[in-house]
């Protein structure tokens, strides 16, 4: 490969701050509103135009999974309110896209968290072995942002990557990574009609046959099912049908892959569900997400790593920093269309919520950073399970509240107790 030698530069410092936040997905967002509501002063930057990442700009249907977070309950209400009038309360989990991303902003500004959109991580500020701050690329040229403490929300690791932190990709055995989506929404459904089935292994037959055997057929690999979600909007619905595997989501080639393969897919999507499925007859595509949906990228090594039997014992960690948290193992086909043969979506039987220790937001020989979503140290079958987006707010929360507990006491961040963090959150 040829190489350019760019001459080094001097970059100005555009601020200093307590706690700066890259990525506003809700591990992100999260941190940065716990942050900025216990005093300290905070920045958070993203790279899209709006807040809240695939809760928003991925145009997720609905919040998937649980966890005991009073930070993610305030969440669901807000957006409850925001839909159906002031004062409205119930909590339900689907997701009106616009109504969160105006949401997020208003929660950031009451924590008084500055915001600054369409900016790139592209490195970061070390002094030694601790991450003192963030280099980043925008309009405005390439800027330094410095921290007290930095905390990475960016889901693929951005920030612990251009610090050195040890990682490896995908699944231990092989390096694959789960597939990538761009979700999609049709209109003209009939929803007294319609049947929709939320996972892998839900089945409808109808008199052309069974509707999943009939998306394998009739959709073009590696798509080929059917996972169709109700909206806050009528006659709407979310579709989470396209697919594409052998993707790295931390490359732009694999990325612009991923678009094209997804979007060439919409058109056969959209004919399978009018002739196949009852209520669809009429659909027709109205939007697509402005965020490829990637599931998988970089497993960090942390001072703990959460493990798959942790989670199907429900272990109970003393020094928990996320309690509560509850899906399955939600494992999309690494090579095809349909879940994986490890995963487990209708069929999980463990009913408890389990912890997440604190050492698992701490990256190994790093001060100065703190890991925050699906980017914490896990097994691969462990982050099917708690990659999904409530428990990421849970994990959001409890970076944001040891960032600000370790400015506060000025002290490293693992020298602050976890006893203080479950406080907080709780």
């Amino acid at each position: 490969m040829k190489t350019y030698y760019e001459p080094g530069r001097e970059l100005p410092v555009a601020g200093e701050y307590d706690v700066v936040v890259a990525g506003s997905g809700p591990a992100g967002a999260s941190a940065a509103i716990t942050a900025g509501r216990l005093g300290a002063k905070v920045l958070l930057i993203e790279q899209n135009n709006a807040i809240g990442g695939m809760s928003t700009s991925g145009l997720m249907s609905h919040w998937t999974g649980t966890v005991t977070s009073p930070l993610y309950t305030e969440i669901l209400r807000r957006c409850a309110g925001a839909c159906e009038g002031e004062g409205h309360d119930r909590i339900v989990p689907w997701i009106d896209p616009e109504a969160l991303k105006a949401v997020w902003l208003e929660m950031l500004r009451d924590a008084g968290v500055e915001v600054l959109l369409y900016t790139f991580v592209c490195g970061v500020v070390r002094e030694g072995n601790r991450v003192a701050g963030i280099i980043t690329e925008s309009k405005s040229g390439r800027r330094v942002f410095l921290a007290k403490v930095t905390v990475d929300g960016t889901g693929d690791g951005d920030v612990a990557a251009f610090a050195g932190v040890p990682f490896y990709r995908g699944r231990e055995s092989d390096g694959k990574m789960q597939p990538c989506t761009l979700m999609f929404k049709v209109a003209g459904v009939d929803l007294d009609r319609a049947v929709l089935l939320g996972s892998f292994e839900s089945k409808h037959w109808t008199e052309r046959g069974e509707l999943q055997a009939l998306a394998k057929e009739h959709i073009p690999a590696p798509a080929g099912h059917l996972l169709v979600y109700r909206s806050t909007l009528p006659g709407i619905v979310t579709c989470n049908m396209t697919n594409c595997t052998e993707i790295d989501g931390t490359k732009a080639e694999d990325l612009t892959r991923a678009e094209l393969v997804c979007r060439s897919q919409m058109p056969a999507i959209v004919r399978y569900l009018r002739e196949f499925v009852p209520g669809f007859e009429r659909c027709y595509l109205i939007s697509a997400g402005s965020m490829m949906g990637i599931r998988e990228t970089r497993h960090f090594a942390g001072e703990r790593t959460l493990t798959e039997e942790d989670i199907l014992r429900a272990r109970r960690f003393d020094d928990w920093v996320v309690q509560g948290a509850h899906f399955n193992f939600d494992v999309h086909n690494l090579t095809g269309a349909g879940l994986d043969p490890t995963g487990v979506q209708h069929e999980w039987k463990q009913p408890a919520g389990y912890t997440i220790p604190y050492g698992c937001l701490i990256p190994k020989d790093t001060e100065g950073l703190l890991l925050s979503g699906r980017n914490i140290s896990g097994t691969h079958l462990a982050h099917s399970n708690f990659r999904v987006m409530p428990i990421c707010a849970g994990i959001g929360a409890a970076a944001g509240a040891a960032a600000a507990l370790a400015v506060k006491e000025n002290a490293g961040l693992r020298d602050v107790d976890v006893r203080r963090i479950q406080e907080l959150l709780v």
